[in-house]
């Protein structure tokens, strides 16, 4: 019997929490004194912003990994938060997150643009993982609570937690692009996955595309069939009794923390660091931005590939121009990371060694992380921003970039295989696999007429401002709150104090925090 099958319903504890977020990390960093003492302090990041007033209002919970692992903690209180920490020893934090995560589900979900690796070991490890922070769901929600499950480390927890406490009104969102079923059918588990997505009530995905992919592989795979975004599905629970709900999915397009952009926007200090990172840079003409993750799907070599040629073919040069590439690290201990880097790198050096001369340089290469408020000042400082990954989820660099222009000056070249491409529609939209068209949109944003760039900016700011992570946050939970209304184990008046109306007075920002929703770029 699977590890799955095996769970029993735990019992509802009395000191539950009527509102759970679920995340392979929580909330919080720790910081180490030079003393060697520790604290912690609020993770930078859109999701944590959206869900912070929710938690505030409500009686909410955040059940995740602290980050260190053969460590065991109690669970502990910190600003709005009540957080659960579950364990992960060193081996475990290999297997479910460097391996099954991000070496097998990652570039499967990616479109392969690297080779997934499949491997059992990592599977089981997966498995067992997504049964812990069920279970530490489980003993965390009250009955008839809402239970909000984070990003595509925890796919089996929907399913696992509704067998545990089939009370709960359980979300899912997918942080990340869910692949066709022609690549989704190379996963062995395949169907163990779809069966832990849908044991949600509500599945959220970036876009339209997303979900309809998710719903060909569960027509596919487990014959279940969607009628205007809804299936049905029914199961025995640990007593004997069939237990049976409605499973939603569709598009939730994650967005930023506006107001805290547009707050350090308009803070003279970041406002004189922008002004001072051009005089550093000799005040070039044109100022090429591109901030990601080093990570294979962001198009970094394509973007210095073209940026390159530029140079060679005279077309831009290192008197007048600048690419600033900041390329925080990332899971530096996988293998297809490791040699990114060093190509990276390797590209970065050759195209600097021909073109620099004592007073320009051609790349900025910028290996390791930045405070926020340093980012942007970048935005304020950049021309052109560059966005070429090769397949992302949304990629909120673009939003913050066109968030942080209050001006309404600057121009955005985004790939159109971004989820951002969808809704950021004014943009300068490229292939970046075609560089000789890549190269043409660098050239076309540069000479954008004032007139044009401040219209297609302006558009561009209307819907990013619109659309915040306080309004995807309320947009899902109100959605997931019908849900509960309807669900048969829940009594009446907890539908009504559902987290649809906590969220009302309730985003994606910082790299680095993997997992949590929070990858920017």
């Amino acid at each position: 019997m699977s590890a799955e099958q095996s769970l029993e319903e735990v019992s509802v504890p009395q000191d539950g929490y009527d509102f759970v977020v679920v995340s392979n990390r929580l909330p919080v960093d720790r910081i180490v004194d030079e003393d060697g003492g520790s604290t912690w302090r609020r993770s930078p990041g859109g999701l944590v912003s959206a869900l912070a007033p929710v938690m505030a209002q409500r009686d909410g919970a955040w059940v995740g990994w602290h980050g260190a692992p053969d460590e065991d903690l109690e669970p502990f209180d910190h600003d709005v938060f009540h957080l659960v920490p579950v364990s992960l020893s060193e081996l475990e934090v290999r297997r479910y997150y460097e391996g099954f995560s991000n070496a097998t589900l990652w570039p499967l979900y990616h479109d392969v643009i690297a080779s997934p690796e499949f491997h059992r070991t990592w599977w089981y490890a997966y498995r067992r993982v997504n049964e812990r922070f069920a279970r530490q769901a489980a003993e965390t929600a009250a009955a008839g609570a809402t239970v909000w499950v984070q990003d595509y480390q925890l796919q089996l927890v929907p399913r696992m937690l509704r067998r545990l406490r089939p009370d709960v009104t359980i979300g899912f969102f997918n942080h990340i692009p869910f692949p066709p079923t022609e690549i989704f059918s190379q996963l062995p588990w395949r169907r163990a996955v779809l069966e832990g997505l849908t044991g949600a009530d509500l599945i959220g995905f970036q876009r339209p595309g997303d979900a309809q992919n998710f719903q060909r592989c569960v027509r596919r795979y487990l014959g279940a069939q969607f009628t205007k975004g809804s299936a049905e599905f029914s199961e025995s629970t640990a007593d004997g009794e069939q237990t049976s709900w409605t499973v939603s999915a569709g598009s939730y397009p994650i967005s930023i923390d506006v107001e805290s952009i547009k707050e350090l926007a308009s803070d003279p200090s970041v406002q004189a660091r922008a002004r001072e990172i051009r005089e550093e840079l000799g005040n070039p003409e044109t100022i090429y931005l591109g901030v990601d993750r080093l990570d294979y799907t962001k198009g970094i070599r394509h973007r210095i590939k073209a940026y390159g040629e530029l140079l060679n073919d005279g077309k831009l040069s290192v008197a007048d121009s600048v690419l600033i590439q900041v390329a925080s690290p990332s899971r530096e201990r996988v293998d297809s990371y490791r040699q990114l880097r060093e190509l990276v790198e390797g590209m970065v050096g050759r195209i600097n060694g021909q073109h620099d001369t004592i007073s320009h340089t051609a790349i900025r290469y910028l290996h390791h992380g930045y405070p926020f408020e340093e980012m942007v000042a970048l935005y304020l400082a950049a021309d052109v921003m560059l966005v070429t990954a090769l397949r992302d989820g949304m990629n909120l660099v673009a939003k913050e970039y066109v968030a942080a222009r209050r001006d309404g000056s600057g121009a955005l070249v985004l790939s159109e295989f971004t989820g951002a491409a969808e809704q950021l529609k004014h943009a300068i939209l490229v292939n970046p696999h075609d560089i000789d068209g890549l190269k043409d949109a660098m050239l076309r944003a540069r000479d954008l007429p004032r007139a044009e760039a401040r219209k297609r900016m302006a558009a561009m700011r209307r819907q990013v401002l619109t659309h915040d992570v306080v309004d995807w946050s309320r947009r899902f939970l109100d959605n997931l709150a019908d849900h509960a209304a309807y669900h048969p184990s829940i009594p009446g008046p907890a539908a009504g104090s559902g987290p649809g109306s906590a969220s009302g007075s309730g985003d994606d920002a910082a790299a680095g925090n993997e997992g949590s929703g929070t990858d920017r770029g």
